[in-house]
């Protein structure tokens, strides 16, 4: 793993966290506990803090960054960023799943219990409400239920399984 001090802040990881050879962890970054950082993801806390809750995922290719003076990226509990997903200084919930390639702006509020289709493009400064969303620009194609909580939820789980094996 790549873990860089910058402007003083190094990165910190919390118990039980797998982090992937190639993976590059650098500045104000906080991973909470039983987390996995994948083959790949960049999380770069140089302009913004990054703050990841426990037992989330951050997998292959995938990108959390912010924009200085303006945002920081902050991911609930049992999230899952899909692969090649990007979250730019976003609030991510509880219990959230980001697709694969999709993009989650400066500023955007995903809340607990969210589907984040892959591919889909939340806009910055967008408060959005439980459910799912798909497209580009992202729109609301389904409420929220707790089927859906369940299943952002269980992928979380399923990383942690995942993790073990590389261990």
């Amino acid at each position: 793993m790549i873990l860089k001090t910058l402007n003083g802040k190094t990165p910190e990881i919390g118990e039980n966290t797998f982090v992937a050879d190639n993976a590059a962890l650098l500045g104000d970054v906080t991973v909470g506990d039983n987390c996995s950082i994948w083959y790949g993801a960049v999380l770069r806390g140089d302009v913004g803090a990054i703050r990841i809750g426990n037992n989330s995922n951050v997998q292959d290719g995938a990108v959390l960054h912010g924009t200085l003076g303006v945002s920081e990226t902050v991911l609930g509990e049992n999230v899952s960023v899909g692969h090649n997903a990007v979250v730019h200084g976003a609030r991510i919930g509880n219990d959230v799943l980001i697709g694969m390639g999709a993009v989650v702006m400066d500023n955007a509020i995903v809340p607990d219990g969210t589907l984040i289709a892959a591919g889909a493009v939340i806009l910055a400064n967008s408060v959005l409400e439980p459910g799912i969303y798909a497209g580009v620009p992202a729109k609301k194609v389904k409420d929220a239920s707790e089927k859906i909580r369940k299943m952002a939820h269980d992928n979380a789980q399923g990383y942690l399984q995942y993790k073990e094996w590389y261990k």
